[in-house]
């Protein structure tokens, strides 16, 4: 019965220092048994270690400038999120982006939110936090993603709850990780979005996949447009070539000719073997485009 009140006790006086002591430096922090109180403190920016596990990996410079400012004139409002892994050392969890302004904006210490944490949970808080926020662009989705599911041992299922997303939506950004580099770098530098992501996942060859992206950086396509190129680029294999009826040779050329230019390609033959080549285009540029590749 003693221990019971013990624990209790112990509770209580975690609760008062998180209450009535918030601006203490160095807390009290009461532990009984599986019982443990966290607590809020003012935490000196030099004690603060990154996080080994920052999901996030770019921060814009004018961004951290612009709430540098905001910090100097209103302070942080919502505190960082640390753990304790040592005598006056500690582990960022969550909220970079708010250390490293306050460090611009030349605080000493900001207040910081500290908990208890192994590595597995540290890696598991910081990923579903960044997540929840939104405020990742769609590659460091797809990275928080796949390292929570392979790093962090969680089922798809549990994941889609943990981050409130259906599992679809968690399987089309991991299948980003399956793109080219360069793909995904322009995806992380939001060059292209999301959505014209997707689209090109369809196509299965990479060379055409980077020619994809080209264009789509080229003649800034729209989504839309991109799901275009690719049907089109599927067509000569599949349909078009049940209804043309045309020999293998120039079925082929058909096919390399789309690959070539990522445009429709139209191709005539009469019974004499003469026969004409159309190559669509969507606008001036396209039409500029297309004549350079053919000069090149």
């Amino acid at each position: 019965m003693s221990d019971i009140h013990g624990k209790k006790k112990a509770l209580g006086r975690g609760l008062s220092a998180l209450l009535d002591n918030a601006e203490t430096e160095n807390p009290q922090k009461e532990i009984s048994g599986e019982y443990t109180a966290e607590y809020i403190a003012q935490i000196r920016v030099e004690q603060i270690e990154p996080n080994p596990f920052q999901p996030r990996v770019h921060f814009d410079e004018n961004e951290l400038r612009e709430l540098s400012l905001s910090i100097k004139e209103h302070g942080i409002i919502q505190p960082l999120t640390i753990r304790k892994i040592g005598h006056n050392k500690y582990q960022l969890i969550s909220g970079e982006r708010r250390l490293k302004a306050s460090k611009l904006a030349g605080l000493s210490q900001v207040p910081a939110y500290v908990r208890l944490a192994n590595d597995e949970q540290m890696l598991e808080m910081a990923l579903v936090e960044n997540i929840q926020r939104e405020d990742l662009n769609p590659l460091e989705i797809a990275i928080s993603f796949q390292r929570l599911l392979e790093e962090c041992r969680i089922k798809q299922e549990d994941l889609s709850q943990k981050v409130g997303k259906d599992r679809s939506t968690i399987s089309n950004y991991i299948r980003l990780l399956k793109l080219p580099s360069e793909i995904q770098v322009a995806v992380r530098d939001n060059l292209i979005s999301m959505g014209h992501a997707r689209a090109i996942i369809n196509v299965t060859d990479e060379q055409s996949q980077l020619l994809i992206l080209k264009k789509i950086l080229e003649r800034k396509s729209s989504v839309r447009e991109v799901e275009e190129m690719v049907r089109n680029l599927g067509m000569p294999k599949t349909t078009k070539s049940k209804h043309t009826g045309l020999p293998a040779k120039y079925e082929q050329a058909k096919s390399s000719l789309h690959h070539k230019f990522l445009s429709k390609i139209d191709l005539k033959l009469n019974r004499k073997g003469a026969g004409s080549i159309i190559i669509e285009f969507k606008s001036s540029e396209d039409f500029d485009r297309i004549i350079s590749k053919l000069d090149s």
